[in-house]
């Protein structure tokens, strides 16, 4: 069942990553308290490394306990392992390298020189598995019911590794696939797909900058999916679109409260 959107625009974006970022560590402590630990799902990407950049910074980090936290990835570029360009290569460097996580519980999408080599579609089904493996019965479905799952927005709407019109965002069953052709470099990726997304407590879309206007106008419009998918991912309790003043410029008043800081 899809959540209707609530929307929170910050003056700009390090304002916003300050406050996401304190947003995430209240929701990880709140899961950690009534669950035991919490799951988190990453994106990578200018905003997404810049909320990991700011929660490497904020004091509050240490209220987290960080080796009852489970760590997922949305997407990843199909890249060797340590390549600059991987998510989690800049996640470590953001963020992971300087809290005291379980190794064994931070989920790293394969590298093309994995165990499965250059077969992206064997890693992406790989990853399903891991995600399948990890799901409890209170999951009801073959993923972890993530407490807060992030995604990046891109100037074209896509989510993960999710592009307009192209099979992935299409996708139904499988909750992890492979992405040949992206029309972003590289064009060989793995991402969650709708179905994985939508399992998450709450969605959060992350859009900043002027570039990225337009796509949070036409994905909080109303539009389809398969045009735009950031308008096919929400989340079970909550879905939040958090933007700064740039990207909520062609954004509609009536949509947001004015006296978002």
């Amino acid at each position: 069942m899809s959540t209707a959107p609530q929307l929170v625009v910050h003056r700009d974006k390090e304002l916003m990553a300050q406050a996401a970022a304190a947003r995430l560590i209240t929701r990880i402590v709140d899961a950690q308290a009534s669950r035991g630990s919490a799951s988190v799902v990453l994106t990578g990407g200018r905003n997404g490394n810049g909320l990991l950049a700011a929660l490497a910074a904020a004091p509050a980090r240490d209220a987290v306990d960080w080796s009852r936290l489970d760590l997922w990835w949305g997407d990843e570029r199909f890249l060797p392992e340590g390549d600059p360009e991987r998510n989690v290569t800049q996640a470590r460097e953001a963020l992971l390298d300087s809290v005291p996580l379980d190794p064994k519980r931070v989920h790293a999408m394969p590298a093309s020189d994995g165990p499965y080599g250059d077969d992206v579609d064997a890693a992406a089904a790989a990853y399903a598995e891991e995600l399948a493996r990890a799901a409890g019965p209170e999951n009801h479905g073959p993923v972890p019911t993530f407490d807060v799952l992030m995604l990046g927005v891109g100037p074209d709407t896509h989510v993960a590794s999710l592009f307009p019109e192209l099979p992935a965002v299409r996708e139904t069953d499988r909750t992890v696939v492979g992405v040949h052709g992206a029309p972003k470099p590289p064009p060989t990726r793995v991402t969650l797909t709708l179905p994985a997304i939508r399992a998450a407590r709450e969605v959060w879309l992350l859009a900043a900058g002027e570039d990225k206007a337009q796509a949070a106008a036409i994905a909080l419009s109303g539009a389809g999916e398969i045009q735009a998918p950031a308008a096919g991912a929400y989340g079970r309790s909550r879905t939040l679109w958090l933007l700064d003043a740039a990207a909520a410029s062609q954004l509609p008043r009536s949509l947001y409260p004015p006296a978002s800081a």
